[in-house]
């Protein structure tokens, strides 16, 4: 199909930028792990020029950061930081459920339950389960209809991506997070602005819990 008039073709490096802030959403890129030119080059099969370009624009963004001997790696967040994103996130996305459950449109809501039947379908995949996961979420921030809500969260994009996705090393919370989003669009297809409010303050602070509890477990020294 050929390209519409006014969208220029994607260049070499904002292919490989897109591909790298993807492999780190999904987590095949994880914290701490090293960045090799090199490398990523071989892997995408692209040259080095274009890699070192979406590297520069991972640093701007505080996705990659440079550490002493060990060059480039993936930012990670510590114990602190995940509590105070999810303390700013405890505030805001709350409301934007209850937004979402006055404000939705009936198509917004058809699309909604739409993409929980698709997540049912990708439970087994881990990676396009976390794709899933952060759109399913920019969702219900759209459907909001509050552009002070959806820009204040639009600017936590990159510190929740550094979180990756809680249920990644649980299958337990796979399946309860799963059985929230059914709720908590249940909620807003009944305009229940109060029962979405609750059920997503419960899904951050279980996602919390299970984000600090990793952090914890990996922090502990070997027995």
């Amino acid at each position: 199909m050929p390209l519409a008039p006014d969208k220029k073709p994607e260049s070499m490096g904002q292919t490989a930028y897109r591909q790298l802030r993807e492999a780190i959403e999904t987590g095949v890129l994880a914290p701490g792990d090293r960045i090799s030119v090199n490398g990523l080059a071989d892997q995408l099969s692209i040259s080095r020029t274009p890699v070192r370009e979406a590297i520069a624009w991972l640093e701007t963004d505080g996705l990659i950061v440079h550490q002493p001997y060990l060059g480039r790696v993936v930012a990670q967040l510590d114990h602190q930081m995940v509590n105070e994103l999810y303390a700013v996130r405890m505030m805001l996305e709350p409301a934007a459920a209850a937004m979402a459950a006055r404000n939705a449109t009936d198509a917004e809501i058809a699309v909604l339950k739409e993409m929980v039947v698709f997540e049912q379908s990708i439970l087994d995949n881990a990676i396009e389960r976390a794709r899933h996961n952060r759109r399913f979420h920019e969702a219900v921030y759209r459907t909001a209809h509050n552009r002070y809500v959806i820009s204040t969260l639009n600017a936590l994009q990159t510190s929740m991506i550094l979180l990756g996705p809680a249920t990644a090393n649980n299958p337990d919370r796979l399946k309860t997070a799963y059985a929230e989003h059914v709720d908590l669009v249940e909620c807003i297809a009944a305009r229940d602005a109060n029962g979405a409010e609750k059920l997503i303050a419960r899904h951050l602070a279980e996602g919390q819990r299970v984000h600090i509890k990793y952090l914890l477990g990996r922090q502990q020294p070997p027995t």
